[in-house]
């Protein structure tokens, strides 16, 4: 049995509304958003969605959390806390800004951000927490966010595989800190191709950011530039693809849902596997924990099956990565100059022995839930 996927056009949204956006832009002549349309449109829309006052589009979801960490302004040499268990374009805009990434440890359960384990590395160099909503499962960012507003901190929010993910306060991931970052990338839950988008409730923030993205231009003052900033504008074309895209996301989202609940009830009290609680997911991913630690022997047993499974999401966790023993800046390791990443025990054995995740996609089928919950069962129940 295939699986969809969204490296093809199968496990896709795309169709003709998208090859409309891509021509109108094309036959307008104008495919820059400095003078276009699109992105600006797109910036309203997405502020609608997420009821914030400013959307931000740029050129990626990594370009989106560089913007974010230039609203924080940190200082050279200032901390940003992050987790381990994270794409490296979380952790990229950190070093951009010559800041250093400080890696607190994560829940078992879901690989998110432990507040208590971000608490105790809390000291006076550090400028913002940044958070992940792994897999498209919410962090506890109400938690994050009491920290962030008695230390003086900025919170950041990674929703790059969280597309309305809902909080359980209330509200969407994304508006509990300062800014929230979207990814538009190929894999995401919906795509054109790259793209990034911040959102925020604050004007200076919405300043900043939109001031680093267009290389410091104040376009209000003719040829002049404010501060200093790069070109992360996004295009017209992924601006108008992005928001025939944004049209199809409850759909998305609800398509999801559905055979992630029809997963979960198929696999109900099977010893040996924790699920992942569905309130609020988006299911970027469907991830399994299994505490036994064969999560790579069970994710070698489902590939074997046809099905799209791995174990650990990630080579080693970012703590572990071979990038902190090399330089950073030419030769320079500045600012990470005698820099060891902390020890994250419990992400370490999630990505080596008990995290499992399975591609999901909207356009999955009860047959397609059905093997995997065969194939998973008869794992388990092996002498």
């Amino acid at each position: 049995m295939k699986f969809p996927s969204m490296a093809e056009a199968d496990g896709r949204t795309l169709g003709d509304e998208e090859v409309a956006a891509a021509e109108r832009v094309i036959r307008s002549g104008m495919l820059n958003s400095v003078w276009g349309t699109e992105a600006r449109a797109l910036e309203r829309e997405i502020a609608r969605v997420y009821g914030s006052r400013h959307a931000i589009t740029c050129s990626s979801g990594t370009a989106a959390l560089h913007l974010s960490v230039v609203a924080a302004a940190p200082d050279p040499g200032d901390e940003v806390i992050t987790t381990p268990i994270t794409d490296f374009g979380t952790v990229a805009p950190i070093l951009a800004q010559n800041a250093v990434p400080v890696f607190a440890d994560v829940d078992p359960s879901d690989g998110n951000l432990d507040p208590d384990a971000v608490a105790a590395l809390i000291g006076p160099r550090t400028k913002a927490i940044m958070a992940v909503h792994l897999f498209g499962a919410p962090a506890r960012v109400g938690e994050l966010r009491a920290l962030a507003d008695e230390h003086g901190l900025t919170l950041i929010e990674d929703c790059a595989q969280a597309w309305l993910t809902e909080l359980p306060g209330g509200g969407l991931a994304g508006t509990a800190g300062q800014v929230g970052c979207l990814s538009l990338q190929q894999w995401k839950h919906i795509t054109c191709g790259d793209g990034g988008v911040a959102i925020t409730d604050d004007d200076e923030l919405a300043r900043r950011m939109r001031l680093f993205s267009d290389k410091g231009w104040d376009r209000a003052a003719g040829r002049s530039h404010a501060a200093f900033g790069v070109n992360y504008r996004m295009t017209e074309l992924q601006a108008a693809v992005a928001r025939a895209q944004l049209a199809k996301l409850p759909g998305v989202l609800a398509a999801r849902r559905r055979t992630a609940g029809q997963l979960l009830d198929a696999l109900k009290g099977l010893p040996g596997v924790r699920l992942p609680r569905p309130d609020g997911h988006a299911w970027w991913l469907f991830p399994i924990v299994c505490p036994d630690g064969e999560a790579p022997e069970l994710a070698a047993h489902l590939a074997a099956a046809g099905i799209p499974a791995r174990a650990g999401y990630l080579a080693e966790p970012l703590n572990r990565a071979p990038v902190w023993e090399a330089a950073i800046y030419g030769s320079s390791r500045y600012p990470l100059d005698g820099y060891r990443p902390n020890p994250c025990p419990r992400a370490e054995r999630m990505v080596d022995r008990t995290l499992l995740v399975i591609d999901w996609n909207e356009n999955y089928t009860p047959e397609h839930v059905e093997l995997i919950a065969e194939e998973i069962t008869k794992f388990r129940a092996r002498p």
